[in-house]
């Protein structure tokens, strides 16, 4: 498979242009990153969003692994001397793994088999003239006789007959054709059905619904078939795929049967039926499943990093004074404030609740935090203990008429991070319960740059994510994270080693690189002052200088997404303009007069020069939305608080293919079933909702036992 061979797939494949496909691969092995060739590369792609370029990036993962497999099947065949020139041609142009593995299936080194003791016994040339199905005038019994060989062990016909219909059993479970059809046709005729096991027939149990459950599987959503491997793995549930096996049968017949006359006729059919029941239908059963569920995997996976993206891009509180609540009963809840630049400031306990019931004592220690540090915004934990510590600080808002807000926030994760090196490392003098509560005020100042800190599998927006490819989630979410982080862009002067590894061309030792030149030579004044930072040379200078900001700096243009490749156009606009640059920023009466035309270069165009003049007009712009909060009902604040019809305020959680779930304030989530979204058809429900959506919702029905809330959209924000 040669290299244009690869490039002319990969664009078929993707309905992508030729020359933006080898230019994407080209810029790939040069060490560009994703974010780096969406951005600032457009004129090499055609425009390619990240997600084009990161299916060519898969495909080429893809195509290259299969090259790489396709010279071992190559080799062993060869060593055997059985590589005809028709089957290296069908090798070579061979697109599809499976396909690759069913031509090489009739070569691969076995275990010894029923087939490879009945050649060991001499018994293969009685099969092949059985196969040919050529008419004798020799009768049946005269033509077995001549196998019976006692001291290979063949003692009778029947013996030998037994041993023939053996090898033909796996010459036809071989046959590459014959398994392609068959797998085709359980994967697009074959009912997924599953039941519960012997234990679990008269019990309840969340997997209930696939208690006597048959689809077909061609249609079966990925939440489905992940919910009944999760069954099948907790012994809860068993599963098949059901084919009707007349039908697949009669299909080899057509492939194998050349003469209904034939006096081994019915040996034949024994033999076909035989191989499918015994050897072909085992294996494609699980090749079927195990591909339909590689795509819920996928579906899963997709699932995850969308939810995570919202919630990344989380609109921040902003450069604001906050106090983090860690709420509890027994140990307490845990106070820190923290500075407009997230700098931990001082920490306190305080015990509002039963046991202790401090009401007092803690209400002033909050008072006096407030006071101290002209605290902007509270942010409280959503576990346990949240509701009443959230009531508790409203109540000693309103009562002392302050004019800040209190805002429950998701501290998924927020135990990971207080207990994790980063942590250690950031607060070594601090416990992990105070570690905790500097991360659920940070989260609410700037979730992004928090978040990046937690293993995103601990952020809980996934579905299924524990029984995925765990490398393939960690590949997925770390390229969802180097996303966000590079679409928001980074404060090269106040980001922590977590978030800047994040950065494109940037790698944990650079990161922490960086942080060691600033410690040691104070803030960045501009961004060509990194090449002196230890192992960042001129290639990952050109991947991450655009997506990292200075503010105040000595250039204006170091605070924007222009790449400093770039400054010289820019400075020749500005020239044009007889203007300066602190004259044509944020000034659209002069940036509209620039023809664009006039400065298209060789390697720059049309897209880049766009793009100049967008962030001309808006510098540093955070691209995500204003910052806004939820309130929840006071007087719910448990499940059995509940009742059907009410009405609520809620914030969304996570969302799946199935629908989407719901914090209302209960310490327990309620789900938006896809067919409760709205009065009209929803085909998903990422077109309805995303991850921290503001939506009020209506409550359907509620079953405490099993910890299930069903709610009703009426409007989301």
């Amino acid at each position: 498979m040669s290299e244009q061979f690869i490039l002319d797939n990969i664009s078929n494949d993707l309905g992508i242009k030729q020359d933006s496909v080898n230019n994407t691969v080209a810029l790939f092995k040069d060490g560009a990153t994703i974010p780096f060739i969406s951005r600032y590369r457009k004129e090499k792609t055609g425009g390619l969003d990240e997600i084009q370029i990161k299916n060519i990036g898969d495909k080429l993962e893809y195509y290259t692994e299969l090259q790489k497999r396709k010279e071992t099947v190559l080799q062993s065949i060869q060593s055997q001397e059985k590589l005809t020139p028709e089957l290296e041609k069908q090798i070579t142009q061979c697109v599809d793994k499976q396909k690759l593995e069913d031509l090489y299936l009739p070569y691969k080194p076995k275990k010894r088999t029923r087939a490879t003791i009945a050649k060991e016994k001499g018994l293969e040339p009685l099969a092949d003239f059985i196969l040919m199905q050529i008419n004798s005038k020799s009768s049946r019994e005269e033509i077995l006789k001549g196998y019976i060989n006692k001291e290979k062990g063949v003692e009778t016909t029947e013996q030998a007959l037994e041993g023939a219909l053996d090898i033909i059993a796996e010459v036809i479970s071989d046959d590459a054709q014959i398994r392609e059809t068959v797998r085709n046709f359980t994967a697009s005729k074959g009912l997924v059905a599953s039941k519960p096991k012997k234990d679990w027939v008269n019990k309840k149990s969340k997997f209930e619904t696939y208690y006597d459950f048959s689809e077909p599987i061609k249609k079966s959503p990925s939440h489905r078939i992940l919910a009944i491997r999760r069954g099948e793995k907790e012994k809860v549930l068993s599963y098949k795929i059901e084919v009707d096996e007349d039908h697949v049968t009669e299909l080899i017949d057509r492939k194998v049967i050349k003469n209904n006359n034939f006096m081994f006729y019915e040996d034949l059919e024994d033999a076909i039926t035989d191989s499918f029941k015994r050897l072909i239908y085992p294996s494609i059963e699980n090749e079927v499943f195990a591909t339909k569920l590689q795509e819920a995997e996928t579906e899963a996976i997709n699932v995850f990093s969308k939810n995570l993206r919202n919630l990344l891009l989380s609109p921040p509180a902003g450069h604001k004074v906050i106090m983090g609540v860690d709420p509890g009963f027994r140990t307490g809840c845990k106070v820190v404030v923290i500075d407009n630049n997230a700098n931990y400031k001082e920490f306190m306990a305080i015990y509002p609740h039963e046991p202790q019931k401090q009401v007092d004592k803690a209400e002033k220690t909050i008072l006096d935090l407030i006071k101290k540090y002209n605290v902007d915004l509270i942010s409280i934990g959503n576990g346990t203990a949240s509701k009443e510590t959230d009531i508790f600080i409203k109540n000693i808002i309103k009562k002392n008429n302050l004019k800040i807000k209190s805002i429950v926030v998701s501290e998924a994760g927020a135990s990971v991070y207080s207990a994790s090196e980063i942590a250690q490392k950031e607060f070594p003098d601090l416990d992990v319960t105070v570690r905790g509560g500097v991360s659920i005020a940070r989260r609410l100042q700037d979730p992004l740059a928090e978040l990046v800190k937690i293993d995103a599998k601990s952020i809980g927006v996934g579905q299924y994510q524990h029984d995925v490819n765990q490398k393939e989630l960690k590949k997925s979410l770390d390229l969802c994270v180097e996303s966000c982080v590079n679409f928001v862009g980074v404060d090269l002067n106040t980001a922590s080693e977590a978030l800047l590894s994040y950065v494109s061309g940037i790698n944990k030792a650079i990161a922490q690189n960086i942080v060691k030149y600033r410690a040691e030579n104070g803030s960045f004044e501009e961004r060509k002052q990194l090449l002196k930072v230890a192992k960042l040379g001129n290639k990952a200078f050109e991947q991450c200088a655009g997506f990292l900001r200075i503010r105040n700096g000595k250039n204006r243009l170091d605070n924007s997404a222009i790449h400093p490749e770039s400054y010289k156009i820019v400075e020749a606009m500005v020239k044009d303009t007889g203007s300066s640059i602190e004259d044509i920023i944020g000034n659209q009466d002069l940036i509209s007069k620039i023809n664009i035309d006039k400065y298209v270069t060789d390697t720059i165009g049309i897209p880049t020069l766009t793009d100049i003049l967008q962030e001309l007009k808006k510098p540093g712009l955070d691209p995500r939305k204003e910052f806004s909060s939820v309130s929840f009902d006071s007087d719910i604040n448990e499940m059995k608080d509940l009742n059907e019809g009410i009405v609520l305020n809620g914030v969304v959680t996570n969302v799946t293919n199935f629908g989407a779930f719901v914090d209302i304030g209960v310490h327990q989530d309620g789900l938006i079933h896809i067919s409760k979204m709205g009065d009209r058809f929803v085909k998903s429900p990422y077109d309805v909702l995303s991850v921290g959506d503001q939506v009020s919702v209506k409550v359907l029905s509620v079953d405490i036992e099993l910890k299930r809330i069903s709610l009703e959209l009426l409007k989301s924000s």
